[in-house]
């Protein structure tokens, strides 16, 4: 099965259509999204696309420690994101990426082409493409 695994790609999986934070968003506002979206994080990327950071669900918590400790407005996305992201390349075969998850304390890798975000692919995503092949 792992040969099968690794004849899959990333760009065939990965999901396209993304909610997506610029630095300059409103955390505020990008929790209410999270919410909305009933996601648990987003990529963050500036105005050329190019990804700058990742905003987690565990990110945003800090919101509730900063407001609460200093009773001010909660800020913007780039004072809370994770800068340095873990990526992939949208050509990378799916058994080097399923064990990329097993040590990585996230759930997704933002999916690059050319230096450009065009994705996500979740540990979901490679649970599916496992399932397909049985």
């Amino acid at each position: 099965m792992s040969q099968q695994l690794d004849s899959k790609r990333v760009r065939d999986y990965m999901a396209r259509n993304l909610v997506t934070f610029t630095p300059d968003t409103e955390v505020l506002s990008a929790i209410h999204q999270i919410v909305k979206h009933r996601i648990s994080g987003a990529p963050v990327v500036d105005r050329d696309g190019k990804l700058v950071g990742m905003l987690s669900e565990k990110d945003c918590l800090k919101v509730a420690l900063v407001a609460g400790a200093e009773g001010v407005p909660a800020g913007l996305v780039e004072d809370f994101m994770s800068r340095n992201a873990s990526t992939v390349d949208v050509d990378d075969g799916l058994l080097d990426i399923a064990n990329r998850f097993i040590d990585a304390p996230f759930k997704r890798f933002p999916v690059l082409e050319n230096g450009k975000l065009v994705g996500q692919i979740s540990r979901s995503d490679i649970l599916r493409a496992i399932d397909e092949l049985y």
